[in-house]
């Protein structure tokens, strides 16, 4: 895809100084631009690049003036930075504007879905799906039985929807992802054999989620694992069985949640965080990466530590810990002494 200098400007709402036919087709930053690219320039520190980049098209702030000769064409903005961010979006939306139906796909019975629908090759839609309209699924996606999908949902290539599975709107899953596996549920008996628990719960993705890439979200046992609406889910993240999330919460990767934990809304979780299971962490809760989480925190906690405990006092014992061998030998000088 190309633009011009005048069809972004257009987009930016604003003013091209320089050549209006100028055309870019990707996208760079200001000291590695070259031609044909597009870069922005908003942070002054910057401004030495502008004079030696070789990118076609830079987007400035309306005040920024050059003290040098350039080559590059300039689109002036209020805001160099935002007008790039919603470039970016505008850019996304076009490179994702598929629509169709490709084969070889399966489409199974009692299957409806609405306009605009974007079905990969490879893929596979079970019994009595319900999609919206302009949902984009990618090639090799599975979808099973009875899973409800609404409007402007987003599945790329390799994910897996298990059955019974229902999906707000404007959700994104990634590559590889699984969404409503069977929960980690085994009976074990006197001669040390495990039978297995039947898993029949589904899972419940409200509005506005992202689903990270190789990430699962297992079904519950009974009722609903659920993810509530603005919930942002990094890579590699595992959700047991009758979890839930609350609204607006955001998991850093390779975190690890047991079965039945109730995390409240807006908490801020880093990355490879343990909970253990049956735990309730309240609102605005912030949890340093790596931390081990095996009792229910209040609303407004920040911890970190395994086991966790609040993050000042873990700062605090930290400089101790460090010169833990320190103090050991002034100790032991201290009983010499003594002695």
């Amino acid at each position: 895809m190309k633009f011009t200098a005048e069809q972004i400007a257009g987009i930016l709402d604003g003013i091209v100084v320089g050549n209006p036919s100028a055309e870019v087709y990707k996208l760079a930053k200001i000291e590695e631009g070259v031609k044909g690219s597009l870069t922005f320039l908003s942070n002054a520190k910057y401004n030495n690049y502008i004079y030696s980049t070789e990118a076609t098209i830079t987007i400035v702030n309306k005040n920024f003036e050059p003290e040098q000769e350039i080559t590059t064409t300039m689109i002036k903005v209020d805001d160099a930075y935002q007008s790039f961010s919603k470039l970016l979006e505008y850019y996304n939306q076009v490179k994702l504007m598929k629509s169709g139906i490709e084969q070889p796909s399966m489409i199974s019975e009692n299957v409806v879905y609405g306009e605009n629908l974007y079905l990969g090759s490879f893929c596979y839609i079970g019994k009595n799906v319900k999609i919206g309209k302009d949902v984009k699924i990618y090639p090799n996606t599975f979808i099973g039985d009875n899973v409800v999908i609404g409007d402007n949902c987003v599945f790329f290539a390799g994910v897996r929807i298990y059955s019974e599975t229902e999906i707000g709107n404007n959700c994104t899953v990634h590559s590889g992802s699984i969404i409503g596996s069977d929960g980690f549920g085994f009976a074990p008996h006197e001669d040390g054999t495990y039978s297995k628990i039947p898993q029949i719960g589904n899972v419940i993705l409200e509005d506005n989620v992202e689903v990270g890439a190789c990430t699962t979200i297992d079904r519950a046992t009974l009722g609903s694992t659920i993810i509530r609406k603005g919930v942002k889910l990094d890579n590699q993240i595992q959700i047991a069985h009758n979890v839930e999330i609350g609204e607006n919460t955001v998991i850093a990767a390779q975190t690890g949640i047991a079965g039945s934990t109730k995390i409240g809304k807006n908490c801020l979780i880093g990355g490879q965080v343990g909970f253990a299971g049956h735990l309730v962490i309240g609102d605005n809760v912030k949890i340093q990466a790596q931390s081990g989480i095996g009792k229910n925190l209040n609303e407004g906690e920040t911890v970190q530590g395994s086991p966790a405990f609040n993050y000042s006092d873990f700062s605090k014992s930290f400089v101790h810990f460090r010169n833990f061998p320190k103090i050991i030998s002034e100790i032991e000088d201290i009983k010499k002494k003594i002695n």
